[in-house]
């Protein structure tokens, strides 16, 4: 939205050359101006010492213009001491940590690898700053030197002949809607999980919220190696991207892909019945459980109550139309992977993880070829078992359905330098499913039905005026209490965006994540949110963990 996130300010490194500084020098005096106690000033002196007596190395490095005024009245008095202009980042914003990520200083594995840069230079350690280091760089300008044999400078080598001028790296304009992503990160303050907002129609990220997150200015001045040394030990883990690199149980949310299969191959119908009498029984064997419902349900019906026994009775028929299960579970699999999954999206992150589809092989290593079927997976029906997703490719999952049978690969990059040039020819092509165009159509009147209906699991997620389509997931959860998901897009009619809510121990799909999907929707299209009870009702609950 033509909005300045990130920026560069000018700042000062405090630079010293040893056999010029004083012998005599008032080090309380120099203590004082610099803000440094006795045993650092000793320290930095040593290794400024032990660098070159007759080279220059940094001796207070990335001083602020405010911190530095001070110093700057009083430099004239120090000789051996010099300033030495530099830019460092500047945000606009508290908000972003994980989308911007942080610069570091190069280590010796990459300067390995890109001998352009030296043992003084920065680099992007992650997010925005790791991916698009190349553009963000710049080139350096070269100041050639005659220097003497103790490394005193003489003067310029042919008087400036081979001198270069540096060279301002790229601008990047992002996809991010960054009063979204505030709110987003608000309202996820005190619980742990992630939101992630797609464009349906480009693939473009609106928002993608990690929770805990951090300040990004937090990795700026003098507080920046404790303030790190406090986020990664941080038991909440606020340096750790789970939007993209957390694995998780999508649970109910993937009912809707093994309906969309199980369309696609004729297992069923929209019309199609399956009673439930709390569950799905096998054999008086084999329970899996549901909540108390009318029974039978057709599939809008299923979907919007979100029935356990339709989706395990469904994910059955599936795998049993092949000759064998393990035939019959990897032909699932590959329907389900035709949807983005268990694979990475190759786009612009660096630590993304691809999840986890489970198919035969992955059962005969357990149980042996041909010692398994359908019953030993049958909760895979209903998104447990050894199913694993990423929150954003649970928020692909709701674009691939508002879209009715494609995506564009999710990124963050709207514009280099001004131009669209290497994100249209990277990110502009459409990925199509397996599942033809006619058979969404049932799916997304089951989404609207749970928003819309008397006994839809995601009524909470419901808004007068806005056509919500969504469908809640409750994954369960061996070390506490279950994990809250949602996802869903708005309007019906040409989706403006889609969006997938992950909250780890927030109960049951329609408690939190519902709710919170429901209001991001709302903030994204009317630019404000007119529910304030609700609002301060979901801000304000706090999750222990």
């Amino acid at each position: 939205n033509n909005i300045l996130l990130v920026a560069n300010q000018r700042a000062y490194d405090i630079m010293t050359i040893p056999y010029q500084v004083e012998k005599n020098i008032d080090t309380l005096k120099l203590c004082e101006v610099f803000d440094l106690s006795i045993s650092d000033f000793i320290k930095k002196t040593k290794l400024s010492k032990r660098y070159s007596r007759y080279k220059p190395s940094i001796f207070i490095k990335g001083l602020t213009k405010k911190n530095f005024a001070n110093i700057q009245e009083n430099l004239h008095l120090f000789q051996g001491f010099y300033a030495q202009p530099k830019y460092i980042r500047e945000y606009a914003t508290e908000n972003g940590g994980g989308v911007f990520g942080y610069i570091g200083k190069a280590n010796n594995k990459f300067l390995k690898n890109n001998p352009e840069y030296n043992q003084s230079d920065m680099m992007g350690v992650s997010g925005v700053e790791k991916m698009y280091e190349s553009y963000l760089k710049g080139k350096k300008g070269v100041d050639r030197k005659i220097v003497d044999v103790f490394g005193r400078v003489q003067g310029k080598y042919k008087d400036g002949q081979y001198d270069t001028l540096s060279v301002a790296g790229d601008d990047i304009t992002l996809t991010i809607d960054i009063e979204l992503q505030k709110y987003a990160e608000e309202i996820m303050r005190g619980k742990r999980g992630s939101i992630v907002a797609l464009e349906p129609s480009s693939g473009e990220i609106l928002c993608l919220v990690s929770s805990p997150t951090y300040n990004p200015s937090f990795f700026l001045g003098k507080q920046r190696g404790t303030n790190f040394r406090k986020l990664f030990l941080d038991p909440g883990k606020p340096l750790y991207n789970r939007s993209i690199s957390a694995s998780y149980p999508p649970g109910s949310i993937f009912k809707l892909i093994n309906a969309l299969i199980a369309l696609q191959e004729d297992n069923i119908t929209p019309a199609t019945q399956v009673r439930c009498n709390l569950g799905w029984n096998y054999k008086n064997i084999l329970k899996i459980g549901c909540h108390k419902h009318s029974s039978p349900l057709n599939l809008r019906q299923s979907i919007a109550q979100s029935c356990n026994a339709y989706f395990c009775e469904t994910f059955k028929k599936v795998v049993k139309s092949k000759k064998t299960s393990a035939e019959g579970l990897n032909h699932w699999r590959n329907h389900v992977m035709s949807f983005g999954l268990n694979q990475i999206f190759n786009n612009d992150f660096y630590s993304e993880n691809a999840g986890f589809i489970p198919g035969a092989e992955y059962y005969n290593e357990i149980y042996g070829a041909r010692r398994w079927a359908y019953s030993t997976c049958i909760s895979l029906g209903i998104g447990q078992d050894a199913i694993l997703m990423t929150p954003i490719q649970m928020a692909n999952i709701a674009v691939i359905i508002a879209n009715q049978g494609y995506y564009k690969t999710p990124h963050i990059i709207k514009k280099i330098n001004q131009s669209m040039d290497t994100i249209n020819k990277k990110f502009s092509k459409k990925n199509y499913c397996s599942i033809e165009k006619r058979h969404f159509k049932p799916v997304i009147y089951g989404m609207q039905t749970a928003v819309e209906g008397k006994y839809g699991t995601a009524k909470s997620a419901y808004l007068d005026g806005l056509k919500i389509c969504g469908k809640t997931g409750t994954a369960q959860n061996p070390h506490g209490e279950d994990h809250s998901i949602f996802i869903g897009f708005a309007p019906k009619n040409n989706p403006k965006i889609a969006i997938a809510v992950y909250v780890e121990n927030g109960g049951w799909g329609s408690d939190m994540a519902a709710p919170i999907g429901s209001l991001c929707l709302e903030k994204y299209i009317y630019r404000d949110v007119t529910r304030v009870k609700l609002n301060d009702i979901i801000k304000n609950r706090k999750i222990e963990y």
